[in-house]
């Protein structure tokens, strides 16, 4: 019982100022539980297909095929696929991180993995099409001339930044997560 109260606390927590809210003033807590009644069903529609390429990805690719072209020595294809994968992916970023762990577990450079994350939140494809459309085809092309190498300094800032120490406590726990 107190595994469980521990490990969902942050819920428990959560769903009792919720409940103090929605007894103080209806209105709010009411518009606040509709709120986060939409976000919950957004998630169970996302997550389970994020799951099962995930799965699909952890079975049919071999690691060695990971490191090959995302690994330590990948160079500039590991950058290309981390920017591909990332602009082609659907879904809000939260589905990025689990992809990530997955990631991890195959070997992938912590730097093309950042890059990924950066490309999942900056330079959707969708996203592009839109602002083709809407705002037209200088400002997209230009919106993502800026945003790509800042998504490749940024990531490779951070890989600098963050000790070997702490990335390999990373890729610990993103190897702990099945087990």
């Amino acid at each position: 019982m107190k595994a469980i109260l521990k490990r969902y606390r942050a819920f428990i927590i959560t769903a009792i100022a919720l409940g103090i809210l929605t007894i103080i003033n209806s209105q709010i807590g009411l518009k606040a539980l509709s709120i986060s009644a939409y976000s919950f069903k957004e998630m169970l529609l996302v997550i389970p297909p994020v799951f099962i390429l995930l799965g699909l990805l952890d079975v049919w690719v071999p690691r060695e095929t990971m490191i090959k072209y995302m690994g330590e020595g990948s160079g500039l294809k590991g950058i290309v696929l981390a920017i591909l994968l990332g602009s082609a992916a659907a879904g809000p970023l939260y589905g990025a991180f689990p992809v990530a762990a997955v990631f991890m577990k195959k070997g992938v450079k912590f730097s093309n993995i950042l890059i990924f994350i950066g490309a999942w939140s900056t330079t959707k494809i969708p996203m592009f099409l839109f602002e083709m459309s809407s705002l037209g085809a200088k400002f997209a092309f230009t919106r993502l001339l800026v945003d790509i190498p800042g998504i490749i300094i940024i990531a490779y800032i951070l890989s600098k930044l963050i000790s070997k120490d702490e990335i390999e406590k990373i890729y610990k726990q993103a190897e702990n997560i099945n087990k």
